[in-house]
């Protein structure tokens, strides 16, 4: 199941992509993907009563697509989660997960413009994989339980700002947290659709340069590692997001690649989460 909303920013209307492309408006059966929606288990049921309904048929080439989760409660983040990114960003290999906190506000849709901050010089791309928490995990036991805890996956693009990030006092939410930061889209791929999150291909292009390609095989801490060593600090609750880190090919740590500058187009995807295509423009 392919869970999606369409429409204009804060009027988005839930709808699912059937396997054959089709997408049907659902918002008679649910009333939007967020945390009220996935702490019920009606993900669970919704394909039985997709099929069981006659809901109306969308074209979704006429409307803009949102990010498929609707007001999490948190969006968590993993930095330094792939060999040769830490490597290209001159860092240690962590010992342990290195998290960080970004804003809800920060999520747009998949195909949104990226605001360059004011006085940036430095804004970044990351590609990677979200997980979107389907029910509430607290201190979960191991991590041989904690896949049981995802509604579905997708993609982010964790987009940063490096100068704020590491060169304006050590603080990683300043330069985590700017407006339009965080695309996910084009939909949550629901956890049942996918046998093993540590198989997905992820792919970034700037300007139609290739420049991350890499597989969530390659993470230092598996998807189910992660979810784990949070609950052990936080509890996640249904809804909220995981960003588990980016492969390497970001610009940070390369001086022949440039910054993200207004114009310039990023474009993602992954193994059955989809394509995003963003345009960066100048802030106001």
């Amino acid at each position: 199941m392919r869970l999606m909303r369409l429409g204009e920013m804060g009027q988005e209307r839930p709808v699912v992509m059937l396997a054959d492309g089709a997408v049907l408006d659902c918002s008679q059966l649910v009333g939007d993907f967020d945390p009220t929606f996935f702490a019920s288990g009606e993900l669970s049921t919704l394909a039985q009563r997709v099929e069981a309904s006659d809901l109306p048929t969308i074209d979704a080439s006429k409307f803009r697509i949102g990010a498929p989760v609707a007001r999490p409660q948190k969006i968590v983040c993993v930095g330094m989660n792939y060999t040769l990114h830490v490597q290209e960003s001159g860092g240690e290999m962590p010992k342990e997960p290195v998290l960080f906190m970004k804003s809800p506000g920060t999520l747009v849709g998949p195909d949104d413009h990226v605001v360059v901050p004011r006085k940036s010089e430095m804004t970044d791309w990351e590609v990677e994989l979200a997980v979107v928490i389907g029910k509430r995990a607290k201190y979960i036991e191991s991590p041989d339980v904690a896949l049981s805890y995802v509604a579905g996956y997708a993609i982010s693009n964790d987009v940063s700002e490096r100068e704020f990030q590491l060169l304006r006092g050590g603080q990683w939410d300043k330069g985590k947290n700017c407006e339009t930061f965080n695309p996910m889209g084009p939909w949550v791929l629901s956890a049942d659709e996918v046998s093993d999150p540590q198989t997905i291909d992820l792919r970034l292009s700037v300007n139609g340069v290739l420049l991350q390609n890499d597989s969530t095989k390659n993470m230092i801490f598996p998807v189910a590692y992660l979810l784990w060593y949070i609950s052990q600090f936080m509890v996640l609750e249904p809804g909220d997001i995981v960003n588990t880190g980016t492969p390497a090919g970001v610009s940070l740590g390369h001086d022949d690649v440039s910054f993200v500058r207004p114009g310039d187009v990023m474009e993602l995807e992954g193994t059955g989460l989809g394509r995003q295509r963003q345009v960066a423009v100048a802030a106001e």
